[in-house]
Formats: C-alpha cells, sequence, structure tokens
C-alpha cells in the first residue's frame, strides 16, 4: 500500500501543503484550529513525518543523551536503584517521543569520546548522572551551548539539577537515632568524590554538632563489603557504639551482618539506618530503617527539566523531599 504524502494530508485536511509542514515541525505559529484539523488528517490516513527532512528544519534529533558518570569500579551503575532511574527516565522520554542514548564516561577516554559525540549535533540534550566533585565532564558539555541538567548538584555553576535532599534526609536518620536514646552513633560515609556522600556526612556532622556530641566516622563504597569492613572498624574504635547511620542501604547490610558476626544485636545493642530505601531494606533481619527517596520521581523530574530547557523555558533547580521509614533495626 502506498504511504500517503504531505499533499494528500493537505488534501483531505483541506489546508496548504505549507501549513500542513509547519504543523509536523511543530511550529507555534500555526493556529490551533489548523493544527487539530491537520493532526485528525494525520491519524485518519497514518501518515509518518518524514524524520530526516523534519530534523533539516526544526534542527531537532528528538534523541537525548543519559550519561552516567562512574568511575571505573561500577560505584553508581552496580546501584540497585541504578536500574530503577534508567527505567523511569526511558519511560518519560518514550511518552514525550524521544529517543534516547545510554553512555557511560568511566575514564579520560570515554569522557572525551563522550564530548566528541555531543559536540556532533546527534543530540538535544543531556542528562548527567552520577557526577563526581571534580568531574569536569559538566563545565565541558556546558560550553558546546547545548541544553544539559544534572540529576544532582554539580561542579559547573551554571548546569540545572534535580537533586535529593541528601543533608536533610541524613539529619532526619540522625535525629530518630537520638530520639530513639542513642547518644554514640557513627556514620559509614560513600566515596568521598560524590556529592551524596559529602552531603550525608554533612549532615550526620552537624545534627550531631548541635547536640555536644563526637563524630565517628568510616569509610566506604557503597558496597556491602566495605559497610561490612567499616563497621568492624568502628566496632574496634568504640565497643560501646550504639547506633551507626550508613550513607546508603547496601553498606547498612553490611553492617547488619558485620554486627551479627560480632554478636551485636540490633536494634538492642546496636542501632542501624541506611539510605534509599531500596527494595531489599524489607527483607533483612531485622528489617532496615532506612531514608526512602523518591528516585524515580528525581528522574521523572530531571526529563521534565531538560525538556522544559530544550523548549526555551526556564530551567531553575530542583530538591526532591526525602521520607524516613522505621523499620525494626532502630
Amino acid at each position: 500500500m502506498k504511504r500517503p504524502t504531505l499533499q494528500v494530508v493537505a488534501a483531505r485536511a483541506g489546508v496548504s501543503k505549507s501549513s500542513v509542514s509547519r504543523v509536523i515541525n511543530g511550529e507555534a505559529t500555526v493556529a490551533p484550529e489548523i493544527r487539530d484539523v491537520v493532526m485528525q488528517a494525520v491519524r485518519e490516513l497514518g501518515y509518518v513525518p518524514n524524520g530526516a527532512a523534519r530534523n533539516l528544519v526544526t534542527r531537532r534529533t528528538d534523541t537525548l543523551a543519559v550519561v552516567v558518570s562512574d568511575p571505573p569500579q561500577g560505584v553508581v551503575s552496580d546501584d540497585p536503584l541504578f536500574s530503577a532511574v534508567v527505567r523511569a527516565i526511558s519511560r518519560e522520554l518514550e511518552s514525550a517521543g524521544k529517543r534516547l542514548v545510554l553512555m557511560l564516561a568511566e575514564s579520560d577516554q570515554s569522557r572525551f569520546r563522550v564530548e566528541q559525540y555531543i559536540a556532533g549535533g546527534h543530540v538535544d540534550g543531556v542528562l548527567l548522572v552520577a557526577l563526581h566533585g571534580t568531574d569536569p565532564l559538566p563545565a565541558a558539555l556546558a560550553r558546546q551551548d547545548l541544553p544539559v541538567v544534572s540529576f544532582n548538584r554539580t561542579s559547573a555553576q551554571d548546569v540545572p539539577y534535580v537533586a535529593l535532599d541528601n543533608t536533610g534526609g541524613a539529619e532526619l536518620a540522625v535525629r530518630h537515632l537520638l530520639e530513639r536514646g542513642r547518644r554514640r552513633i557513627a556514620t559509614i560515609t560513600g566515596p568521598l568524590e560524590l556529592y551524596e556522600s559529602r552531603e550525608r556526612l554533612a549532615g550526620y556532622r552537624r545534627t550531631l554538632q548541635d547536640t555536644g556530641r563526637r563524630p565517628m566516622v568510616g569509610l566506604g563504597d557503597f558496597t556491602r563489603a566495605s559497610g561490612a569492613q567499616a563497621m568492624r572498624e568502628l566496632l574496634a574504635d568504640d565497643p560501646e557504639l550504639d547506633a551507626v547511620f550508613a550513607a546508603n542501604d547496601l553498606m547498612a547490610i553490611g553492617a547488619l551482618r558485620a554486627l551479627h558476626q560480632a554478636g551485636r544485636r540490633v536494634p538492642e545493642d546496636v542501632a542501624v539506618v541506611g539510605f534509599d530505601d531500596i527494595e531489599a531494606a524489607s527483607y533483612t533481619t531485622p528489617a532496615l530503617t532506612s531514608i526512602r527517596s523518591p528516585m524515580a520521581d528525581q528522574a521523572t523530574a530531571a526529563v521534565h527539566l531538560l525538556l522544559q530547557l530544550i523548549d526555551g523555558g526556564p530551567a531553575d533547580p530542583v530538591i526532591m523531599p526525602n521520607q524516613l521509614v522505621i523499620r525494626e533495626s532502630s
């Protein structure tokens, strides 16, 4: 069956070919009544626009890049929440009629390839995920005069972002432990080159400082094994500690195992609180108290912000709220 042409659509709608072309190309100057009648004809005829020709007119590719700036050890891309974030981004882009290109920048060479690809005009905008504090990628992409939105804060001041309230979430966790009567509260941080790790550590420190208590900090890398090792070291440094706030749930799960191996009861001897509220938090023994982060909502908001920026709209930063989910571990 022969595909309907622009001329056939124009005849069905009773308008000129140029009017149909302007509607197809998304021009804002078309009257709403013309747009409605043209789109009705498009639906009735099953007309499919020539994407290449349309892109030449609009200078749009209808493709967005999602760039994950992850270190070689895969701190972020190995996190259980990463797949949920990518799924949420994919769904939003699909519903907006956009394509997604997923790119991993884990070395200087791969970052250079990302910059070259973006500079080639292959995408309409970029969503940056999991940036390090010293990562040069945000500033490099911002210099290309292309809409860029970050999934978290960046070192590039002119890049808009959608971020979790990491500091506020940590404060919620520590205040909860204080309200439960805990007095020797330690923390296990994530990699300090990541913004969320530094912000969660800052929230922990600030809350303890307000009560005059001494911070006890163990270093982790967002993995179960690092949480278990940090917990063992913290117990060796202070056998009397009675609570720990871990900067993510995977490290909190590792801490639970280390406490069990050390013969410490949770929460009777040591209370444990995590961050992110991954699915596994409900199935640990005991079930893990955690800070619920609306990661899927954060991803959706980031896509909306990027699409808004591409269309010439404002792009003010967005901070997502957190929620304390109390379970048996505290």
